[in-house]
């Protein structure tokens, strides 16, 4: 579904992303690991088009998407949830959502299955997002990236900050969008524990180069829980 070919990103005089190489197969939720400040984020920024990448491709679907622009990756069937959240603290809960439907035609109401997932989000719906908890805010983040109906949901860390209750929401809404639902996954995580349950398959990046990668089932013996130890 997504080839990433020898991609190479500098800030400034730093060599950020050298040479990166991967997929995410269709119908997978695939996990990135890595410690911090490797190039993770960066490297789903460039999937998004929201940073330029230095050389190299990213093919979706069999397309070369590394000119596009952001708006045209996410018409393509590509949504994006940052580190962070970046929700919209002054707008409601219905409004943040239907902000992220802005790709579709006419969008005028939250379909039935995005407050299934989140029913949280159809109790507060009225509530300004700034008033949400991390962990709600978090689903919210997602929701509204499901509202752009993607084919590929990138997720940058969604553990992060997020109590332990919620994140095994998470995890069971994210495998429930690749089992039940059909869609694909990738997933940046640190969390080893979440990563190894839910992934399918795996890459592990070490000072912006991939250094391995299989399947989930593979983790433990491979030692990935040693590759991203700080």
């Amino acid at each position: 579904m997504l080839e990433v070919e020898n991609l190479n990103q500098y800030y400034g005089g730093s060599h950020i992303l050298r040479d990166v190489r991967m997929t995410v197969p269709d119908g997978t939720l695939t996990v990135l690991l890595g410690r911090n400040g490797v190039g993770k984020t960066t490297l789903l920024r460039c999937l998004m088009g929201v940073v330029p990448t230095k050389s190299g491709t990213i093919n979706w679907r069999g397309n070369k998407i590394s000119s596009m622009p952001t708006h045209a990756r996410v018409a393509s069937g590509l949504a994006y949830v940052p580190q962070g959240r970046d929700i919209f603290g002054r707008l409601t809960v219905e409004e943040n959502l239907l902000v992220g439907a802005a790709s579709r035609k006419s969008p005028s109401k939250i379909p039935d299955h995005i407050y299934a997932l989140f029913p949280v989000l159809k109790d507060m719906k009225n509530r300004r997002g700034g008033d949400l908890s991390g962990g709600q805010q978090q689903q919210l983040a997602i929701g509204r990236a499901l509202m752009s109906e993607p084919q590929l949901l990138i997720l940058d860390e969604p553990t992060e900050g997020i109590q332990p209750s919620i994140i095994r929401d998470i995890g069971r809404t994210l495998r429930q969008l690749v089992d039940e639902m059909g869609m694909t996954v990738l997933l940046v995580e640190q969390y080893y524990d979440f990563a190894r349950e839910l992934a399918d398959r795996y890459w592990v990046m070490s000072r912006g180069e991939i250094v391995a990668g299989g399947t989930g089932a593979e983790m433990d013996a491979h030692g990935v829980r040693e590759l991203i130890a700080v």
